[in-house]
């Protein structure tokens, strides 16, 4: 099974775009990105020095312009590529690439999008001085309890040996004085505590925008950085990307659900190495591909072909006249009782739950429907992504009274 992966910030580097623009058709798109965004993407990503491209409100729109544009180069036929791809995730500001490749948001809602989070995060940062620190080592335990002893939020989990610290500067430096046992501190040049309570402001600005606009549910399985969690909801996913900007990123669980899906092949789109480099830690046996220039684009291609699994385009990707809900994790379905087949389940109705050793996690059905098919039975085993419940979609004319579509 075939994982692709967008990088979030800081992954970016002086120039990482230079060869890509050399590219007639990436060049052409990334103007109409540029157009959209109101900045200069070809600029910052090709000329722009470490420390222009470091602020947040020009580093963001850039990662999820390069990683949709390259995205496009591997897979020219966006239809094509859902039969390959098994799962799909983002870190951080990845989120939205990784969303709008699975065609969630069109590429247009996504930069502006980008280019709202990117300025109110750097607004938030503005007000009080913060940064973030990784902590390379140490025990777990010892490590996230040495963050709270200092009033730090423990912003990204990223598996084994690596835990990002954030909160105020003067924190920081409370932390580095008094550091984990076995533990080596590396201070990132990022802007601001991202993953915090300090991006409370950014989070509201982006609820606001967030009511206008429309989504599609996601064309393969998607990943949720709050809690590794397949969502298959274009609203949710929606909903957790503006509340991921203040909470923290779970992408240990991410990997731990590739894992559960029995992932093969992680390829990572430009400018790759962070994540790829995670999982040779973290993913064992699973072969990576780091995706950087145009002139890797065959051997890429043939990643693609070696790892992707048709059997993975299935139910998921269904008639859209059908809405189905999925398991959000791997476990135990536990049925809720007297659900028939043709009864009407409203919005948000509980229709089960998902138990395992971790945690049992509750599904909904969030825009309602007719009861079709039951696709899994009380007490299966499920993994990530697999359809549980079909629905047909009800919607509500004017004088209230309910037909199908």
């Amino acid at each position: 099974m075939l994982a692709i992966v967008a990088p979030g910030q800081g992954a970016q580097t002086p120039g990482f775009l230079k060869p890509w623009i050399a590219e007639s058709s990436f060049a052409e798109r990334l103007d109409w990105l540029s157009a959209v965004s109101g900045l200069d993407l070809a600029h910052y990503g090709s000329e722009a020095d470490a420390e222009t491209i470091r602020d947040t409100a020009i580093a963001q729109p850039l990662l999820v312009a390069a990683g949709l544009l390259a995205a496009l180069e591997l897979f020219p036929h966006p239809a094509d590529a859902y039969r390959s791809i098994g799962v799909a995730a983002g870190h951080s500001v990845g989120e939205i690439t990784a969303a709008a490749g699975v065609g969630v948001l069109t590429a247009e809602q996504a930069m502006v999008l980008v280019r709202e989070r990117g300025k109110a995060m750097a607004a938030a940062s503005a007000t009080t001085p913060t940064s973030m620190t990784a902590v390379i080592g140490g025990n777990p335990d010892e490590v996230l309890s040495k963050i709270e002893d200092h009033d730090l939020t423990a912003a990204n989990n990223n598996g084994r040996g690596q835990i990002v610290a954030a909160g105020t500067i003067a924190q920081l430096k409370e932390l580095a004085a008094d550091p984990p046992a076995r533990a080596r501190l590396i201070e990132l040049s990022v802007a601001g505590a991202f993953h915090t309570r300090h991006m409370a402001p950014a989070v509201q600005h982006l609820q606001d925008l967030a009511r206008a606009i429309s989504t599609h549910d996601p064309r393969t399985r998607l990943l949720s950085n709050a809690d590794g969690q397949v969502v298959h909801d274009g609203v949710e996913v929606l909903q957790r990307l503006v509340r991921q900007v203040s909470s923290p990123v779970r992408w240990d669980l991410c990997m731990q659900t590739m894992a559960d899906l029995g992932v093969t092949g992680l390829l990572e789109i430009p400018p790759a190495g962070t994540l790829t480099g995670i999982a040779k830690r973290n993913l064992k046996g699973v072969e990576v591909f780091a995706l950087n220039t145009p002139d890797q684009l065959g051997e890429a291609a043939e990643f693609v072909r070696k790892h992707a699994d048709a059997s993975s385009w299935g139910q998921i990707n269904a008639n859209p006249t059908w809405r189905l809900i999925v398991s959000p994790g791997k476990g135990q379905f536990i049925r809720t009782d007297d659900l028939a087949t043709g009864s009407v389940l409203p919005q948000h109705s509980t229709i089960g739950a998902v138990k395992n050793l971790r945690e049992e996690i509750p599904i909904s059905a969030p825009h309602g429907g007719i009861i079709t098919e039951w696709l899994a039975e009380d007490g299966d085993p499920v993994s990530p992504g697999q359809p549980l419940l079909r629905l047909h979609p009800v919607v509500e004319t004017s004088d209230a009274t309910e037909v199908t579509r």
